[in-house]
């Protein structure tokens, strides 16, 4: 049973950020026009000898617009900061999660691996290892996610919508299954996708609690997805088989992206606007 609205949602948290940085991109794009304008019509106004009355009003006229299109350009830049400074924190309250997570997995015996960029806690094999072309936890592996559920049952709560304590807050907590890159592939989709909801299950088994846990849209944190081979462990040989049959969990945050970056580009149309009116003015300053 492959889950496509949990991949569909991992990959919309994904397009949520790629689309912040080209917004971004577009603000560095529509600075740099505007800085373009405003020399050219510097060296314009700098050429001319003669500036009759009606010039000195279009030039004020001119000089009124690029004084609105660089207050604009000031808002739009705090409106980026903040929402870089939103991400920034919302990485940081993640990375302070998956540091406890690892620690108190530590303190049980199991060695687990934090890629805290994509915010990945990496279950390797010396965890959670599954047999060739099974989804079979083992005995071992069974009772080390019965550990990692207890633990996640202990420490999520307080990074959940429930919780008024931190700045942000987890939105999914993506059950990740994995296989090496031998035997059928149709075969791996499913077989990696029985890996995730086979642990799910086990989690859930014993800390049933887990279910209860929330995001801000009052839908379950825990989710399960399968990639087959197609995520193989960075820096790792196609060929350590063992190290790619694996679970990950993967941690999205929440946080508020479509209200800010709707706001971001209600500014970004305005200020084409304005850049249209300043050229306008530009041009009539040069009119004869």
């Amino acid at each position: 049973m492959i889950d496509d609205s949990v991949q569909v949602g991992a990959e919309h948290a994904e397009q949520e950020e790629n689309y912040f940085i080209s917004m971004t991109d577009m603000m560095v794009g529509v600075l740099f026009i505007f800085i373009i304008m405003l020399m050219t019509f510097a060296l314009n106004f700098r050429t001319q000898t003669d500036i009759s009355e009606e010039q000195i009003r279009r030039l004020r006229d001119a000089t009124a617009e690029a004084r609105s299109v660089a207050e604009r350009l000031d808002k739009l830049q705090e409106r980026v900061q903040a929402e870089l400074s939103a991400l920034s924190k919302a990485d940081q309250v993640r990375s302070e999660l998956l540091q406890k997570i690892r620690d108190r997995l530590a303190a049980e015996g199991l060695n687990v691996v934090i890629d805290e960029v994509s915010g990945v806690l990496r279950l390797t094999e010396d965890a959670v290892r599954f047999p060739v072309d099974s989804a079979a936890l083992t005995n071992s592996a069974a009772q080390n996610v019965a550990k990692i559920a207890r633990i996640l049952a202990e420490l999520l709560p307080s990074y959940t919508a429930s919780s008024p304590n931190v700045a942000a807050r987890v939105e999914t907590v993506f059950i990740e299954g994995h296989t090496d890159k031998t035997g059928n592939q149709d075969r791996n989709w499913q077989l990696s996708t029985e890996r995730a909801v086979n642990t799910y299950r086990a989690m859930i088994a014993t800390a049933p609690a887990l279910r209860n846990l929330r995001n801000s849209a009052s839908t379950e944190i825990l989710s399960v997805s399968g990639y087959a081979e197609t995520r193989p462990v960075p820096g790792v040989s196609t060929n350590d088989y063992a190290v790619h049959r694996r679970i990950d969990l993967r941690f999205v945050m929440e946080v508020d992206r479509s209200h800010r970056l709707q706001e971001v580009l209600e500014l970004t149309k305005a200020m084409q606007g304005r850049l249209n009116d300043l050229r306008k003015a530009v041009e009539r300053v040069n009119a004869p």
